[in-house]
């Protein structure tokens, strides 16, 4: 398991002010003998239901040298839990959170567009100084 992302405390305070509850911390998901971890799962309970959303969070700082290479990066991530996620959990939707800065960046430039629209990325953005959740991208 890997450490914790810098913001993982602050997306934590995110999505529990915004009426999550943090299931896991982290979220083990096996297969076939490795174990892989996504940073978060959460549930929100929809009205009066038994049942409700159940969501894994998988954090990026985008901290790097290079936002592309970042980028990268955690496309690899977000498509490998995705499809562990079909597997064993096809239920709960997978979202990749970042910062303000990031969406407002490399991810709402020409290229970072066509990446989350051909890869249909679900993203949340949080506002790292306010902890709070400021858009769900869908």
């Amino acid at each position: 398991m890997s450490a914790r992302n810098v913001h993982h405390d602050v997306v934590v305070a995110a999505l529990t002010a915004d009426g999550w509850t943090v299931t896991h911390d982290p979220l083990h998901l096996p297969y076939e003998g490795r174990n892989f971890f996504v940073d978060l799962g959460a549930e929100r309970t929809i009205g009066a239901e038994k049942g409700g959303q159940r969501i894994a969070v998988e954090i990026q700082s985008f901290a790097g040298l290079s936002e592309v290479r970042d980028l990268q990066e955690a496309l690899g991530q977000y498509i490998t839990y995705r499809t562990l996620l079909a597997e064993s959990d096809p239920e709960r939707v997978l979202y990749m959170a970042v910062r303000r800065t990031t969406a407002r960046g490399i991810l709402a430039e020409p290229f970072g567009r066509l990446i989350t629209e051909r890869q249909q990325l679900k993203i949340v953005v949080f506002d790292e100084a306010t902890s709070r959740l400021v858009q769900w991208i869908e």
